[in-house]
């Protein structure tokens, strides 16, 4: 039976990233068209009702701005996150938004949390350490990616600038690198070669008889002559082949 491929890229890859924008777009849409204000759904730290928004407040954002700054790495981080660890995608993302919006609700300052950098923060930070840990190039690689990316993100874990939710990005940022330490990925066996294998002897290698006690070359294994390698070079004939070049005129001269 053939092995399915720990990386495989399928529709879930492109398409839940982008339906998940659109529905953000959508949210934010019937929020300027029908005049609403969907604010009051965000998380409001240590309050009963601000529990709804630890659900809702990733769907809501305050501008288009806002929206946008927050759509194009959603879809980047989403689509690696389901291309790479896609057996535990679903799991990071259902696990990051409540645990990340319950540590915004437990530390938050007493106001209205809304978007979904807190998700982004979590998908930053799961990547970014479940590569490191797993050792495998190319996971280590694509966090390598993150941090050339979105390295800069991490400034925001901290109050530096008004108006933005540190509280919702630090716990994003702690959950992701939680999951990446509880949440057991699949990834490739790193390639054995065959003088790595429990069955490998020494005494069997071609390679390795071609040194002798004291690790010098020799040319060939020296062996025991038997009797059927004798009789073998008794009857091999060497057949010797000349080829002649026919001179031409600008040889000649």
């Amino acid at each position: 039976m053939e092995q399915e491929p720990y990386f495989k890229f399928d529709n879930s890859v492109i398409g839940l990233p982008l339906l998940f924008a659109l529905v953000l777009w959508f949210v934010y849409w019937v929020e300027v068209r029908f005049g609403f204000n969907f604010t009051s759904l965000g998380v409001l730290p240590r309050t009963f009702s601000g529990l709804i928004g630890i659900v809702l407040s990733p769907f809501i954002h305050g501008s288009v701005s806002h929206l946008y700054n927050n759509t194009l790495p959603l879809i980047l981080l989403t689509a690696a996150l389901f291309y790479f660890y896609r057996n535990s995608a679903w799991q990071v993302l259902l696990i990051g938004m409540l645990m990340s919006g319950g540590i915004t609700w437990g530390i938050g300052r007493p106001s209205y949390h809304i978007g979904a950098s807190g998700i982004i923060y979590v998908l930053v930070s799961f990547i970014f350490f479940k590569g490191i840990f797993t050792k495998y190039y190319r996971l280590i690689a694509l966090s390598l990616i993150i941090v050339f990316i979105y390295g800069s993100l991490v400034w925001y874990i901290f109050p530096v600038e008004d108006g933005i939710s540190w509280e919702g990005h630090l716990g994003g940022f702690l959950t992701g690198l939680l999951l990446a330490v509880l949440i057991k990925t699949k990834t490739p066996s790193p390639k054995k070669y065959f003088w790595e294998q429990e069955d490998y002897s020494e005494e069997n290698d071609e390679f390795m008889q071609h040194f002798d006690e004291d690790g010098n070359f020799i040319e060939s294994p020296q062996e025991p002559p038997t009797e059927e390698t004798q009789v073998l070079g008794e009857d091999k004939k060497i057949k010797i082949r000349y080829y002649y070049k026919r001179n031409t005129k600008e040889d000649e001269d």
